[in-house]
C-alpha cells in the first residue's frame, strides 16, 4: 500500500524523524505495512499522486512550493484518495478547499504576506512546542478516532484559520469538528470523503513515536480498506 508523504523532507523538522518510526509501529502493532515515498512539494502535481493509496500532506510549512501542496490536497479531495492533513497540511488542505470549492481567492499570510485576504493568519500566541485540549464535536469521525470527547494534543505551528472565513467553508460542506477552549479550529473533515482529516495538532509527536497515534492508525486503515476494495475485481453483469 503506497502512501505519499507530501512536504520538503528535513532533518530539522521533528515529525519528519519521527515519521519512519511511526509507519514501522503500524506494521508491527496494527499489521498494516505502508510503503512511503517522500514526495517533495515541487514534484507534487495530479499524475504523481494519482497512483497512491493514500496521501499524507505533514508539516514542515513553508514549503517550496504551495502550489505544488495545494495540487496534493485537491487530488486527494477530488478522487477520493484517504488523505491527512498534519500543522502545515491542515493549513494547506483548508487553503485548497476555500479555493476550490468555495471560490475563495484568499492567501496564506506565512507564503504571501502582502496578500489582500487572508485565510490562514499567525495565532495570537504561538503553539510551537505546546500542547493543548482539543474539544471534539459528537459523533464526528475524530471523536470517533480517538474515542472521547477530549483529548490533549503537541503542536508546532504559529498559524491558523482566520475565523471570518470559517462560516462560508462550514456552508460548502466542510466540517469543523475540532476546537481548542477559546473556540479557534484545530480539527476538519469532510463528510461522505473515504478519509479526508486535517489536524493543526500533530499527530506523529505523540509519545515517542513507538505507538501509532490514533488518527495515524485511523488514515492507515483508510488505505487499506482502498487497497482491498480496488483489489476486488468487479463481477461480470447477469444473464
Amino acid at each position: 500500500m503506497k502512501i505519499a508523504l507530501v512536504g520538503d523532507r528535513s532533518p530539522s523538522v521533528r515529525a519528519h524523524a519521527r515519521i519512519p518510526l511511526i509507519i514501522q509501529a503500524l506494521r508491527e502493532r496494527d499489521g498494516i505495512a505502508l510503503d512511503p515515498y517522500w514526495i517533495p512539494s515541487t514534484d507534487a502535481h495530479d499524475d504523481a499522486l494519482e497512483r497512491f493509496d493514500g496521501i499524507w500532506i505533514v508539516p514542515g510549512s513553508p514549503y517550496r512550493s504551495e502550489e505544488g501542496v495545494i495540487s496534493a490536497a485537491r487530488t486527494a479531495r477530488e478522487r477520493g484518495i484517504p488523505v491527512l492533513g498534519t500543522c502545515g497540511g491542515f493549513q494547506h488542505m483548508l487553503l485548497e478547499y476555500a479555493r476550490g470549492v468555495c471560490g475563495l481567492d484568499v492567501a496564506h499570510a506565512e507564503n504571501e504576506p502582502d496578500a489582500r485576504e487572508f485565510l490562514l493568519l499567525p495565532l495570537e500566541c504561538s503553539l510551537a512546542g505546546h500542547e493543548g485540549l482539543v474539544r471534539l464535536r459528537p459523533g464526528s469521525l475524530i471523536e470517533q478516532i480517538i474515542g472521547s470527547p477530549l483529548t490533549m494534543e503537541a503542536y508546532s505551528c504559529s498559524y491558523g484559520l482566520n475565523d471570518a472565513y470559517k462560516h462560508k467553508l462550514v456552508e460548502h460542506g466542510l466540517v469543523f469538528s475540532g476546537h481548542a477552549d477559546d473556540g479557534m479550529v484545530r480539527v476538519a473533515e469532510l463528510p461522505g470523503h473515504p478519509f479526508y482529516l486535517a489536524t493543526l495538532f500533530q499527530p506523529e509527536l505523540s509519545g515517542d513515536g513507538s505507538r501509532p497515534h490514533p488518527v495515524i492508525s485511523a488514515f492507515a486503515a483508510a488505505v487499506s480498506r482502498r487497497t482491498a476494495r480496488r483489489a476486488v475485481p468487479h463481477a461480470g453483469r447477469a444473464g
